[in-house]
């Protein structure tokens, strides 16, 4: 229960330790020192510079200092080469004229003022060091090929140790594989030498970081020898060389050059990097791999360096403890090495070191001092630098391992305590001060400070506050703020998790205390988010192209927006064919370098947002390259290539050409294409061709330049494989027939001399072919043939090597004559006034004398049948194609006579015309009138006149006139109808309404019916009453007298102004102001014939 008890007070304590623990007590109130920047533990100096010692420290009043070296005082006034800055434990030492390392030692600063003293950790100085190589002279090394070998690099220990690389004369590192590396030592080992690794100039490099200094050793020279070799030259080599004269070295499996063993261990400190190495050798050269006995590697902390020859861990913790393997293995077979790895630490801090303490008269606090290691540290209190139990007793002060308690706390109780913390491995050492104040409370917030945030975002608004007993934080806005969506944090902030528009205003803190109440006042503004409301999208564009990425963003009107554009997360190049405007990026003439991904930033001083797109650019792509010819035969060849760049457009094809230069130099000809895939293709070939090869690629862009062309690939000659195309026999005069083809390219003739034979008979008639060979042509003529009869045809091709193919057998006919015959039995029917169909009976085909094309109509207008048009005699034809017997007639006109005959032809041409037939059409309707006008309007008549219609088609019976009145809304009145006679060419229409609109409609008609009628509108005059009362005014005789009695007054008022001006215009004062008693009169100016001022 006691235990309990002492649990729970102890809790307790802790609990108010760590609210005390969130003060920061300002530097205008008393306390003890805390230092607040001290040099590193390990202090490794530059033996060229002064030395500066640093130890910074604040208190109030403001510390002095002191030193000790090496654990006695150090009198900075007996070291005239040693200085302390002012208001500062900083040294400063001058090495101008001294040796650095005179002042190398362990080196602790003291800050003490009237409330406590503060010390730092122990400093230890250490002079840099880059010693040279010592004096030696390397040996050749001569080694069998096949051998493994290791070049000791041992450079000198430095401080810090040297950083090793291997290099030549020409300062280029030597390459380095998985057959060749550098161990973590420094040493080059070969799992096998080759020949190739002869060479005299294998450097060791040692550079020493802190003094930035590069020392080299001597060359190595190593010769690689097969076995045959060095019996050779032993003789010359025995006593000037180091001889490795093993046994020859045939392939092996491999063996460990280092570690060397089954096992071995490693102790690393956690928090360091662990580093294994596997080295092996073996012919051919092993693959290393690692795995971890029971567990994995931490993935994010683990890598493989060297070529899997060394395991790399950083950050190392107890977890990492365990065995390690390492395999090396090749195909003859595998060896394993077992490394247990064992985790120590140095001491560290859990939940960090300990926090100053502020307390008030009375109250209680702890501090504590929580720290781990392994081996487990030992703890250790001091009180202003000298150990806790030597210090004066305090009731009030209890330590109890790594804490100490304080109970009811005094004034003047202030110290700085130290807690010391020690392993094998290292110290931790820590100051926190314990000091007793009584303090009204303060906010150290300042006062009236604007918080920004943008809205649904987190706002945190500061109350940071002192006081001692420590202030109790209560925050409002209008009313006290408790609960959701506040929460108030110990230290006094107020946040709200998502802020909204609403929760802008005025926020108050108020901090209380038993001595006092301090208030604060804070603003907060919520914001708009920045978004972008249209981001750039991802484009393709060709080389030389203009490319446009758009980036239209919406901000807060009251935030101030910056837009920035990146590459591939870098600056825009700096060219001016980057154009940045308000919302886009523009790159003009495209290059292949500015391919990437492009990113629109637009940040503001709360926010931002990006949003990102690729560019590609694509090209066509570049030509094949490395044109062979392969597989070579009779009639074919086997092309390969090697693809050129595709400019990220992938190829779709290649097309292969191809010229000849026997036949037809220097004209290109496409052989085939291949898919993009490909990059061979068998080639089918023809003999006697002298072929030379190109090919183009093509992608999306389009075709590449031709490639370089292939060697030429000559083809030998053979007899033809074809014959010719296109064989057609037709004539050109009634009795000869004339055979054509299409000539044989060069390249379809398969050898020299190429001839055609050309053959012949007539179809059912002949059963003997006629033939002839002829060259150099590609017709032939056959002369005395029969008209227009059917012919066998045939053409072969020939040359110095013989015949080609049996050739199809093609048809024709011997040539044409005109016909003999005319068609018979001639009719024609009368369908209507404009159409008529036609008969005839076919010409026999004999009469024919060729291909019947078909029928001709010849037909003309003899003349009208009205006395009143004119004749017509023009012929039209109207053409019937193939062996047809009938047609229509078309747009005949009515009332007419027209005569026709009837023709056949063929592709000679006409035949003679039949019997000439002749037939009438009947009655149509009539054209439009030729006019229509208005005459004679009158109050309630029209007069109108019109023409007879140019085309009357028949016998005029009438008209016809309709007419109807138009209101002034464009409506129309009831029809009305009059028929007038043939003869007529005027009417009087009485009877209609003054002052109106009336439509006319005028249609001539014959017995078939009514033609097309004219129109024409008029308006009738308006009533004599109504005229008069709208006479224009300017005519009426009061008005012309009373604008006459105007301009006379306006005259007799110009005459008296004209007199009053001559005369001065003076009379009395006196009569003026008794003329102008008016206070708002405002005399007139004489000389505008006005009254003037008084004088």
């Amino acid at each position: 229960m006691m235990e309990r008890r002492r649990m729970g007070a102890a809790l307790l304590v802790l609990f108010l330790g760590n609210l005390a623990n969130a003060l920061e007590v300002p530097l205008d109130l008393p306390q003890p020192p805390t230092i607040t920047h001290q040099s590193p533990k390990d202090y490794i100096i530059d033996p060229r510079e002064n030395i500066i010692i640093h130890c910074e420290a604040k208190g109030k009043p403001h510390p002095s200092f002191s030193w000790t070296r090496n654990g006695t005082h150090f009198d900075i006034d007996h070291e005239p080469k040693v200085t302390m800055r002012p208001h500062s434990g900083t040294l400063v030492v001058d090495i101008s004229a001294e040796k650095a390392e005179s002042y190398e030692g362990v080196y602790q600063c003291t800050a003490r003022n009237e409330h406590g003293t503060a010390v730092s950790n122990n400093i230890v100085i250490r002079q840099s060091r880059s010693p040279l190589w010592s004096k030696e002279r390397n040996e050749p090394i001569v080694v069998q090929e096949g051998v493994s070998l290791v070049l000791q690099c041992r450079p000198p220990a430095g401080l810090p140790p040297p950083i090793i690389f291997w290099m030549d004369n020409n300062f280029q590192r030597l390459p380095q594989s998985s057959r060749v590396s550098q161990a973590l030592n420094g040493d080059l080992y070969f799992s096998n030498i080759l020949k190739e690794d002869s060479r005299n100039d294998y450097i060791c490099y040692a550079r020493f970081p802190h003094t930035q200094t590069i020392q080299q050793k001597q060359p190595i020279t190593v010769r690689v020898l097969n076995l045959d070799a060095i019996n050779e030259t032993m003789a010359a080599f025995y006593n000037d060389t180091d001889l490795f004269s093993e046994a020859p070295k045939d392939e092996r499996k491999p063996t460990f050059l280092i570690p060397s063993g089954p096992s071995s261990s490693k102790m690393v400190l956690r928090g360091q990097v662990l580093e294994l190495e596997c080295i092996a050798e073996g012919l051919p050269t092993p693959e290393i791999s690692w795995s971890k006995v029971s567990g994995d590697f931490p993935a994010k902390r683990t890598s493989f360096l060297h070529y899997q020859k060394t395991l790399h861990i950083v950050n190392v913790s107890e977890s990492d403890a365990g065995e390690y393997r390492c395999t090396a293995r090749n195909w003859l077979g595998s060896v394993h090495h077992t490394i247990r790895v064992t985790v120590k630490a140095s001491p560290y801090w859990i939940g960090g070191p300990p926090r100053n303490l502020v307390l008030a008269p009375r109250e209680t606090g702890v501090l504590t001092c929580r720290a781990n290691g392994t081996p487990k540290p030992t703890i250790t209190w001091t009180m202003n630098g000298i150990p806790i139990e030597n210090s004066p007793k305090d009731p009030s002060r209890k330590v109890e391992d790594d804490t100490v308690i304080f109970t009811e706390v005094q004034s003047g109780s202030s110290a700085v305590y130290q807690c010391n913390v020690s392993n094998e491995y290292g110290y931790l050492l820590s100051n926190a001060f314990v000091n007793v104040l009584s303090e009204p409370p303060r906010v150290l917030t300042p006062s009236d400070r604007v918080y920004q945030v943008i809205r649904n975002n987190r706002a945190l608004m500061d109350c940071s506050s002192f006081g001692s007993p420590i202030p109790k934080i209560t925050w409002f806005k209008d009313t006290t703020l408790n609960g959701d969506p506040y929460i108030q944090h110990d230290n006094g902030t107020l946040e709200i998790h998502v802020a909204q528009a609403h929760n802008s205003g005025k926020y108050t803190c108020v901090a209380r205390n038993s001595l006092g109440t301090y208030e604060n006042h804070v603003y907060l503004e919520v914001k708009e988010p920045t978004r972008i409301l249209k981001q750039p999208e991802y484009k393709v564009v060709r080389r030389g192209r203009s490319v446009v990425f758009e980036c239209k963003v919406k901000h807060d009107p009251s935030l101030i927006p910056t837009m920035t554009w990146l590459k591939d997360n870098g600056e825009l190049p700096d060219d001016e064919r980057f154009i940045v405007d308000s919302d886009s990026l523009t790159i003009t003439d495209v290059i292949e370098n500015d391919e990437g991904v492009y990113t629109c930033i637009m940040n503001t001083s709360l926010d931002h947002d990006s949003a990102s797109a690729e560019l590609t650019v694509v090209e066509r792509p570049d030509p094949p390259t490395d044109l062979e010819l392969t597989d070579q035969r009779e009639r074919s060849v086997q092309l390969t290539w090697t693809p050129g760049d595709e400019h990220n457009s992938p190829i779709q094809k290649f097309l292969i050409q191809y010229e000849d230069s026997l036949h037809h130099r220097g004209h290109w000809h496409n052989l085939t294409e291949v898919r993009g895939t490909k990059t061979t293709a068998h080639l089918k070939l023809s003999p006697y061709v002298h072929y030379t090869f190109r090919v183009l690629a093509s992608n999306a862009v389009g075709f590449s330049q031709p490639s370089f062309p292939s060697r030429m690939f000559k083809t030998n000659p053979a007899a033809p494989d074809e014959n010719p195309t296109g064989v057609d026999g037709y004539g050109t005069e009634h009795d000869n027939l004339v055979i054509s083809w299409k000539p044989m390219s060069g390249l379809q003739s398969n050898g020299p001399g190429l001839q055609y034979k050309v053959m012949w008979r007539q179809k059912e008639v002949d059963k003997e072919w006629t033939s002839v060979t002829v060259a150099n042509v590609s017709k032939f003529v056959v002369s005395g043939t029969p008209t227009f009869v059917p012919y066998e045809l045939k053409v072969q091709a020939l040359n110095t090597y013989g015949v080609g193919p049996e050739p199809a057998i093609a048809h024709g006919h011997s040539g044409e004559d005109l016909p003999v015959a005319a068609p018979d039995n001639v009719q024609v029917l009368v369908l209507n006034s404009t159409l008529a169909e036609v008969h005839w009976e076919p010409v026999p085909p004999k009469s024919v004398r060729g291909r019947l094309k078909g029928y001709k109509v010849y037909y003309w207008r003899e003349r009208s049948l009205h006395k009143h048009n004119p004749h017509h005699m023009e012929k039209q034809i109207l053409t019937f194609s193939g062996n047809h017997s009938h047609g229509m007639l078309p747009g005949l006109h009515p009332f007419s006579i027209y005569s026709l005959n009837v023709r056949v032809y063929n592709g000679k041409g006409e035949g003679p015309p039949s019997p000439s037939q002749q037939f009438e059409t009947p009655e149509g309707v009539p054209s439009v009138p030729s006019f229509l006008r208005i005459t004679n309007p009158n109050l309630d008549s029209l007069t109108l006149e019109w023409g007879h219609p140019h085309d009357r088609n028949g016998r005029l019976a009438g008209y016809t006139l309709r007419y109807q009145s138009v209101n002034s809304s464009n409506e129309l009145g009831p029809v009305k109808e009059l028929a007038l006679p043939a003869n007529a060419t005027a009417v009087t229409l009485p009877n209609l309404k003054y002052s109106t609109r009336y439509k006319f409609y005028l249609s001539a008609k014959t017995d078939r019916g009514a033609g097309p009628a004219i129109s024409e509108e008029a308006v009738t005059i308006m009533d004599e009453a109504m005229a008069s009362r709208q006479v224009d005014i300017a005519t009426q005789g009061w008005f012309i007298g009373l604008m006459c009695a105007i301009a006379l007054l306006i005259l007799i008022l110009l005459i008296i102004c004209f007199i009053q001006r001559n005369k001065g215009g003076k009379y009395p004062v006196k009569e003026k102001e008794d003329a102008h008693t008016d206070p708002e009169f405002q005399p007139m100016k004489d000389d505008d014939c006005t009254f003037g001022e008084y004088r």
